[in-house]
């Protein structure tokens, strides 16, 4: 009993330490925030400015907000234009269609130096802005939708919806739309007499710079920013450029599908061992920790709010409550639904959400597992088992042993009234009499055992028989 109660104040300290951990993290992540947040960038006040925000990596949900708070910038200060350097393979369908929609809404007229390649994801982004200039060398096109490992996805709908959303973009600026279509759907047949081709069925569009500008899919051919700067109108000394901040450089780390499935596994592994093999303290911390920065990541790119980790503290306090109260399975069954939850919505995609969870959850189930085995001796399971033996040493014996003293004799160590305790070869033993009295020191012998009970009766004392008195005197 004593050590049930060791375990339960020391689960009730853990509960504690988790609830102040994330209490902590909530007051410092806005902090933290503030100081990873981006300052204004230099000559962010001059009037009629053409503001440079590069796009030199794939399109994802951190390059979102990047973009976001540049054409913020931009609008703010009255810029001319807004120019992005973009170098991309492409990317995530749901955040080219975010950064789309902004360039359309933006106040400022956008336009895009594709200084390498405009890939696919960045295709889009650049027939969204009102103009397209490209270097010597470059490429844009080659859209269509591809899975993770980048084979072509066959689904008719989604191709017909990316294919339209291609076109619409296409049509913002008087391009030929079917080019656009050309460049996502494989089995289209696009006739570019500019350029004597014709895309056959089976083939993808992608225009080299000199093709894309005689298709009038870019407005010229530059070698450079500056160029593309003067085309505009302007000069470089109008030149502002946007740099991400270091916050939103870890945002965007923390953000990757791979590293915050690493992250949720990290959490989850070390959370469970603490609760499930205590003792350590390492794992616990080091699982918050994962969990704060997937939070963080989340919060710093701008997909989520302090609900997402109050939702998540509140389930992992539910779940490591399951383990003492009995609640039959509803504490553990609000536990995992307000954990799942908060880590869902601190993701900007629920589907890769629920992705990584999946994947976090049976590859870290796999690894507590292996833990429990090794460290099995430390299990909280342990402190719920009686591992107190009644030993012979401690004078606790078996029915079996019991009848082997049936006829033994011994000495009575305290009064029997009718119970006490005797002496036999060595050994104290509990019995009870017949009822009757039995002095201190007196001898006994053990004459009936049952069940549990060794029950005794006065020894009779021996006597001689008197032989000469019984026959008298001898002549």
């Amino acid at each position: 009993m004593m050590k049930q109660t060791d375990g339960l104040k020391r689960y009730r300290r853990l509960l504690m330490w988790v609830f102040m951990s994330m209490m902590i993290f909530a007051m410092g992540i806005t902090s933290i925030h503030s100081v990873f947040a981006a300052s204004p960038s230099a000559g962010a006040t001059s009037s009629g400015a053409v503001y440079v925000i590069p796009i030199d990596r794939e399109i994802e949900n951190g390059l979102q907000k990047f973009l976001a708070r540049g054409l913020q910038e931009a609008e703010q200060n009255k810029a001319s234009w807004v120019l992005l350097e973009m170098s991309t393979p492409g990317g995530e369908v749901r955040a080219a269609e975010g950064i789309g929609q902004m360039i359309r809404n933006s106040a400022v007229p956008t336009a895009v130096l594709v200084q390498d390649r405009a890939a696919s994801a960045g295709s889009y982004i650049a027939l969204n802005a009102d103009k397209i200039y490209m270097q010597p060398g470059s490429m844009i096109g080659a859209a269509a939708v591809v899975d993770g490992k980048g084979q072509p996805i066959n689904d008719a709908k989604l191709v017909a919806y990316w294919k339209s959303e291609m076109r619409s973009a296409a049509q913002l600026n008087s391009r030929n739309p079917d080019i656009a279509a050309g460049m996502t759907d494989v089995n289209m047949t696009v006739a570019m007499p500019e350029i004597d081709q014709t895309k056959e069925k089976g083939q993808i569009i992608s225009l080299t710079a000199q093709e894309a500008q005689k298709v009038g899919y870019a407005e010229g051919v530059v070698s450079s920013v500056n160029e593309a700067v003067a085309a505009l109108g302007h000069s470089p000394a109008d030149i502002v450029r946007v740099e991400p901040s270091i916050g939103e450089n870890i945002a965007r780390f923390l953000t990757n599908p791979i590293v915050a499935t690493i992250l949720l596994f990290i959490g989850i592994a070390g959370i469970a061992i603490e609760i499930l093999v205590p003792g350590f303290g390492i794992p616990g911390i080091i699982g918050v920790v994962a969990f704060g920065l997937y939070f963080f990541g989340g919060y710093a790119a701008g997909f989520s709010g302090s609900e997402t980790w109050i939702l998540f503290g509140v389930g992992l306090v539910l779940l490591i409550l399951e383990v003492f109260i009995p609640s039959f399975g509803i504490l553990g069954v609000l536990g995992a639904a307000s954990l799942i939850t908060g880590v869902v919505k601190a993701a900007y995609d629920t589907s890769n959400a629920l992705l990584s969870l999946g994947i976090a959850f049976g590859v870290a189930a796999i690894f507590v597992s292996i833990v429990a085995v090794i460290f099995k001796e430390r299990g909280i399971w342990n402190r719920f088992i009686l591992k107190e033996q009644l030993s012979s040493d401690q004078n606790y014996m078996s029915n079996l042993q019991r009848e082997q003293l049936l006829g033994l004799e011994g000495v009575s160590l305290t009064p029997l009234r009718p119970s006490g305790t005797i002496i036999v070869d060595g050994q104290h033993l509990d019995v009870v009499t017949q009822g009757v009295y039995i002095d201190k020191n007196c001898p006994v012998r053990i004459i009936r055992i049952d069940g549990s009970r060794i029950i005794v009766d006065e020894k009779a004392e021996d006597t001689e028989p008197d032989v000469h008195g019984s026959i008298g005197p001898l002549i």
